[in-house]
């Protein structure tokens, strides 16, 4: 195999294996993401939440 195949070669190896690296930063940065996305919109709450049952008790004792 002739020299500048031989680089040429590594070269092309180098660049896939840097194509990976930065997809696979990609991928998880955006899962990092997501977690978080998942974690705003079905974590707990620190409100509270007032069951539809109760606010309407709650508005008949004010009503009384």
């Amino acid at each position: 195999m002739k020299k500048s195949c031989l680089v040429a070669v590594i070269a092309v190896l180098a660049a896939v294996a840097g194509a990976l690296a930065a997809v696979a930063l990609y991928l998880n940065r955006r899962e990092k993401e997501l977690d978080e996305y998942e974690r705003l919109l079905f974590g707990e709450d620190d409100a509270e939440t007032v069951e539809p049952e109760e606010a309407v008790a709650e508005d008949e004792t004010e009503a009384e």
